[in-house]
């Protein structure tokens, strides 16, 4: 089961978090990562972010990746936004 972990930070805090879990694994890991952030971004009412090159590097090379306001088109009432990959 592909799992991602998802936490909203504010001041060193965590504000909200949550886990998706997709065991379709007819879909290939992108399309786990995307369709993981889409029901992210549902859950806690958020616009979709922008991959950067910045964000993609980390992404690839940790399998977590932080979303500033630079990855935002609207402004963000918190910190960044994180998501890491915790189970494949």
């Amino acid at each position: 089961m592909f799992r991602m972990w998802a936490k909203i930070i504010k001041d060193n805090r965590i504000l909200k978090d949550t886990v998706i879990c997709i065991s379709d694994y007819s879909l290939s890991r992108t399309s786990m990562v995307f369709q993981s952030l889409e029901d992210i971004c549902y859950q806690f009412d958020l616009g979709k972010p922008i991959w950067l090159d910045a964000t993609i590097k980390e992404f690839k090379r940790h399998d977590k990746a932080r979303f500033y306001q630079d990855n935002f088109i609207e402004s963000m009432e918190f910190d960044f936004l994180e998501i890491q990959v915790i189970e494949e």
